[in-house]
């Protein structure tokens, strides 16, 4: 093609490379943005292990769903810092909006079984995928077009255009987004929490109730009762965190019918008085959405582990745990002893002594163990 008359076609390549060129990201920027988006993935990756291993490994589903947001924080962390690709960037930005949506929603719901509650580790980890979505997302969609002189449309230059309008749009999208998650989180860590498992009242009302078989205490509502295996006849263990995932149960204790366990107190660290059964403080679980159930059963979570509370005290508990963990559903002897050349049922020698009744079993009870 000839040269416009009067126009330099120098000049104007020039003209046209700098005009791109303006409207491109500055390559320290987008390393800046890599770094940053990649470190934060990491460190979201990192809050979670942590939580995996001090107890989340135990609870049905979440466990798993832990691990794999570990794996996936860590591996996009690391082709995000190595590739700075568009399409790496844009699944970290997916993966840490998905992962705090998922936090969001165990706020407020049961999230397969399982309720969360506000924490510090939850706060510091929602700010950080807010950011990382915010990095990730801006490195992702931002400008990269190669500069190219000014001529006659080509269907090479349409596509280009096309991209960079698509590319407009989805800056508008995510800025949008981002003004949305931001805001949701605001709210959910500004609500108020789960709904109370207690009964509110100064007097504890203890009851019992059959779940899977198994004869447990309960609150006045009917919520599972719990105990802490690093707990001491008279000092509780759970506080801060803790006590926010297990409320202790407060209050003046009172038997309801089929509680055949010792009542007491002791006196928590803050004042509070706090019931016991059996000699062990007694808490209830956010996680129970409703009564009847027994969701913190047999989990380590905050330092230890919960058992549920039998009606005929802690021993049984700890006892059926280890018989199901055996794949048993009761324990049962069956022993025999030899008296004066007579062959007698153990159960029928300790009828003898004990008021616990005849039969061709012996369940392990309280008193035995």
């Amino acid at each position: 093609m000839a040269p416009i008359p009067g126009r330099n076609p120098v000049r104007h390549l020039e003209v046209g490379t700098v005009v791109e060129k303006a409207h491109q990201e500055p390559v320290w920027q987008r390393v800046v943005l890599r770094v940053t988006g990649a470190g934060l993935l990491v460190a979201t990756g990192a809050i979670h292990l942590d939580l995996y291993l001090t107890g989340y490994r135990t609870i049905p589903t979440i466990g798993w769903l832990f691990l794999f947001q570990v794996i996936a924080a860590f591996g996009l962390g690391a082709i995000v810092l190595a590739s700075g690709s568009r399409l790496a960037s844009a699944a970290g930005a997916g993966f840490a909006l998905s992962t705090l949506g998922g936090y969001l929603l165990s706020l407020r719901i049961d999230l397969f079984g399982f309720r969360e509650v506000r924490t510090s580790a939850g706060i510091v980890a929602g700010v950080i995928e807010v950011s990382a979505f915010a990095a990730l997302a801006t490195l992702a969609l931002g400008s990269r077009a190669q500069p190219h002189p000014a001529g006659p449309t080509t269907h090479i230059s349409r596509l280009r255009d096309r991209l960079q309008a698509s590319l407009s749009g989805a800056r508008r999208a995510a800025g949008a987004l981002l003004v949305l998650v931001a805001v949701l989180l605001g709210i959910s860590l500004a609500a108020t929490g789960p709904t109370p498992t207690g009964s509110g009242s100064s007097r504890a009302l203890l009851k019992t109730a059959t779940i899977s078989g198994v004869s447990v205490l309960t609150n006045a509502r009917g919520f599972t009762l719990y105990w802490f295996a690093p707990d001491t006849p008279t000092k509780s263990t759970c506080y801060g965190t803790c006590a926010v995932y297990w409320p202790p149960v407060i209050g003046s204790p009172a038997a309801g019918p089929g509680v055949t366990g010792k009542l007491g107190t002791i006196r928590r660290s803050d004042g509070v008085t706090q019931v016991t059964y059996d000699r062990h403080p007694l808490y209830a679980y956010v996680g129970d959405g409703a009564p009847g159930e027994a969701t913190g059963n047999n989990i380590n979570l905050n330092g230890g582990l919960w058992h549920e509370m039998a009606a005929s005290g802690w021993r049984t508990s700890a006892a059926s745990e280890s018989a199901s963990t055996l794949g048993v559903d009761r324990c049962v002897v069956h022993l025999e002893v030899v008296i004066k050349g007579r062959l007698v049922g153990l159960s029928q020698l300790l009828a003898m002594h004990l008021d616990i009744g005849r039969g061709p079993d012996l369940v392990l009870r309280r008193s035995d163990l």
